[in-house]
């Protein structure tokens, strides 16, 4: 889950991470008032969305006159802004972050991610501050210093002193960027965070301040944090992904024309490849999960029907935890009550097969019944072929 900047620096101050100070404003008056009590110049406004490189696509405005945040304000709320990681359809903006601007003298790169490989977290550092740290990476890795973390030692004070060492910090200041270190790994850990990153980290008049702010937390502990889970911001969220989240299913839109529900990650990525490899390409990630209930097939079912882009519905189904019976009722309940319009190819193998295919067979629908995972693909790009 993601939050927005203001709401990640907001838990950066609880977390002792010093920002520049600043409000979010959600009309142009009040950030106004906003600015008005900041009393400095110049005032940052800076749209808020789920999205990195907002400045490149018009989204951060420089203002020098109190008197002219009003106008800049409206420019941005109520716009459409697209950025290289929104897309083309953007994202509409309906909060800034008003704060004052900082001299900057120096920017640094500090973020916190998990290494799957390592099965740890890893602390990044760079002194490239305010540049993409992907790009930093691809293009000079020597620039990018690494700090491995034992999960069951936590980060140590000599690791955010050797990282502060790295990257070239006055020893005026190495006590307070140690703690800003320190402090943004309590906080990584405490709140199940799956990304904490500070870019830049600015020094600026013999202090330093956290001029950006992202946090993306773990899914799966949200039970653990309700605190978290209320500054979910569902407009930002693709509207079939939000429902199916409704429905306890996990979905996530993509560019294809092949619409494709399955049960389990693994399978589903074995199904994406393979529709790639007839030179098809997938709509969506639709896994139903072990679990799935009679009505969640259904869900899934009417959510695939309601995206545009799918031309075609590819269900790959291996009965274990999830019965094929299961799916089939969940299937030919969701045809009797929704128009569909779209072929649909099934797969299924695993328990209760045969009943499974029975169902589908007496339900009068027209499915194309596919005999294992290369048949499904073939059978898809032959229907796409003639569409």
């Amino acid at each position: 889950m993601k939050v927005h900047e203001y709401q990640a620096k907001e838990l950066f101050q609880e977390y002792g991470i010093p920002v520049p100070r600043g409000k979010v404003a959600k009309t142009p008056e009040e950030a106004f008032y906003v600015a008005r009590d900041i009393g400095t110049s110049p005032i940052i406004l800076k749209a808020q969305i789920h999205a990195g490189g907002r400045g490149k696509g018009g989204g951060i405005k420089v203002v020098h006159d109190v008197h002219e945040v009003e106008a800049a304000a409206s420019q941005l709320l109520g716009m459409r802004l697209i950025t290289l990681q929104t897309g083309p359809v953007g994202k509409s903006v309906e909060a800034l972050l008003v704060e004052e601007g900082l001299d900057v003298q120096k920017e640094v790169y500090v973020g916190i991610v998990v290494d799957r490989s390592r099965a740890c977290p890893v602390v990044l550092a760079s002194g490239e501050g305010g540049m993409e740290i992907e790009r930093v990476a691809a293009e000079s890795p020597e620039k990018v210093f690494t700090e491995t973390v034992d999960p069951g030692v936590g980060l140590r004070p000599f690791q955010a002193n050797r990282i502060v060492f790295a990257l070239g910090m006055d020893p005026s200041l190495a006590r307070k960027a140690s703690g800003v270190i320190l402090n943004l790994y309590r906080l990584f850990t405490e709140k199940d965070c799956s990304l904490a990153e500070i870019n830049p980290l600015v020094v600026t008049d013999g202090e330093l301040a956290a001029l950006d702010a992202k946090l993306n937390f773990d899914d799966n502990a949200l039970y653990r944090h309700p605190e978290i889970s209320a500054l979910r911001d569902t407009s930002q969220e693709d509207l079939l992904e939000v429902e199916a989240s409704q429905h306890h299913l996990n979905y996530i839109k993509l560019k294809g024309n092949v619409g494709c529900m399955v049960n389990g990650a693994g399978l589903a990525m074995a199904t994406m490849d393979l529709i790639k490899l007839v030179g098809a390409e997938p709509a969506n990630f639709l896994d139903v999960g072990g679990g799935a209930t009679v009505d969640m097939v259904k869900q899934g079912l009417r959510i695939l029907l309601s995206d545009p882009d799918v031309s075609v519905i590819l269900i790959n189904i291996f009965g274990g935890i999830l019965r094929c019976d299961t799916l089939a009722r969940g299937v030919t309940d969701a045809a009797k009550e929704l128009e569909i319009n779209l072929p649909i190819v099934i797969r299924l193998e695993g328990t209760n097969v045969e009943l499974g295919r029975q169902i589908l067979a007496d339900s009068g629908l027209r499915f194309t019944v596919a005999q294992g995972m290369g048949d499904a693909a073939q059978k898809v790009a032959e229907i796409l072929s003639e569409r």
